[in-house]
C-alpha cells in the first residue's frame, strides 16, 4: 500500500528501487530533491503562500500529505487519460497495468488540496517520492477554477510523452481489458479504477470517459446468455 507512513519513513521507495526493471532505475534522493527544488522556482505569483496540488486519480482517495482545505476544481488544456503503463505497481512486465496521467488538451475536473506554506517543504517532498521518482511524469503548474470561483495555479503531474511508459492510441476496449486483468505488487487495475470512478461520482464530478470504460469492463465479465 501507499501509505504516508512509509512514504515517510521511506521504505516504500526502497522496495520500489528494489524491484526496479533493468534499464528503469527510479531517481536517488538528491534527484527527487532537486527536481522539486525546479519545480517551486517555477512556481507563479508568490512564492511565500500556500500551493494548491491538483489530483485527478489516486491522490483523490489517498492523497498521504497533509492538507488544510479541498475543493472540486476544473483545469483547462488537460485531460485525464489512461496512457501509461505500469510494470511494477498494478502491473508486470509479462501484464503491464494502466494508471492515470494529465494528457495535452480538453479540461479535466479533479480536487484541489491546499497545503499551508509552513507545510509545503515536507508534504511536497513525500508527494514527490510518490510521483516523481520515476521520470514518467513532468510536474507542472496548472491554472485552476475552484468549486468557490477563485482562480489559482496550481502543481499537478502530466504525462512525459518521451518516457517509455508512455502510450499514445489505446481503443476503449483495449483499455478496459488491461484494468480488468492486470494487477501488481500494489493490487489490480480495477480496485485503481473503481476507487477513482466512486470518488468521481460522489463528488459530482463523474468522468463520461472513465464511464465508457466501465462499460467496457462490465460487457467483458458480463455472462453469456445460455439458448434454451
Amino acid at each position: 500500500m501507499i501509505t504516508r507512513e512509509r512514504l515517510l519513513d521511506g521504505s516504500l521507495l526502497a522496495e520500489w528501487r528494489a524491484a526496479a526493471l533493468p534499464g528503469a532505475p527510479l531517481r536517488s534522493d538528491a534527484e527527487i530533491e532537486a527536481s522539486l527544488a525546479d519545480a517551486l522556482s517555477r512556481r507563479p505569483g508568490n512564492r511565500g503562500a500556500d500551493v494548491w496540488v491538483f489530483g485527478y486519480g489516486s491522490l483523490i482517495w489517498n492523497p498521504t500529505f497533509l492538507f488544510d482545505e479541498q475543493q472540486a476544481a476544473v483545469t483547462k488544456g488537460w485531460h485525464r487519460r489512461f496512457c501509461i503503463w505500469t510494470r511494477t505497481g498494478r502491473g508486470t512486465p509479462d501484464r503491464p497495468g494502466l494508471t492515470l496521467a494529465l494528457d495535452r488538451g480538453g479540461a479535466c475536473r479533479g480536487v484541489a488540496f491546499r497545503i499551508p506554506a509552513e507545510q509545503t517543504g515536507q508534504e511536497l517532498l513525500l508527494l514527490w517520492r510518490r510521483e516523481m521518482a520515476s521520470g514518467v511524469y513532468d510536474a507542472r503548474w496548472a491554472s485552476l477554477r475552484l468549486a468557490d470561483g477563485r482562480r489559482t495555479d496550481g502543481l499537478t503531474f502530466v504525462a512525459n510523452r518521451s518516457h517509455e511508459r508512455y502510450v499514445r492510441d489505446l481503443t476503449t476496449a483495449q483499455i478496459a481489458s488491461c484494468l480488468a486483468t492486470a494487477r501488481g505488487p500494489l493490487g489490480t487495475c480495477a480496485e485503481y479504477f473503481h476507487n477513482t470512478v466512486e470518488h468521481l461520482d460522489h463528488l459530482g464530478l463523474p468522468d463520461n470517459g472513465l464511464h465508457r470504460i466501465r462499460r467496457e469492463m462490465g460487457a467483458l465479465t458480463a455472462q453469456p446468455t445460455v439458448a434454451a
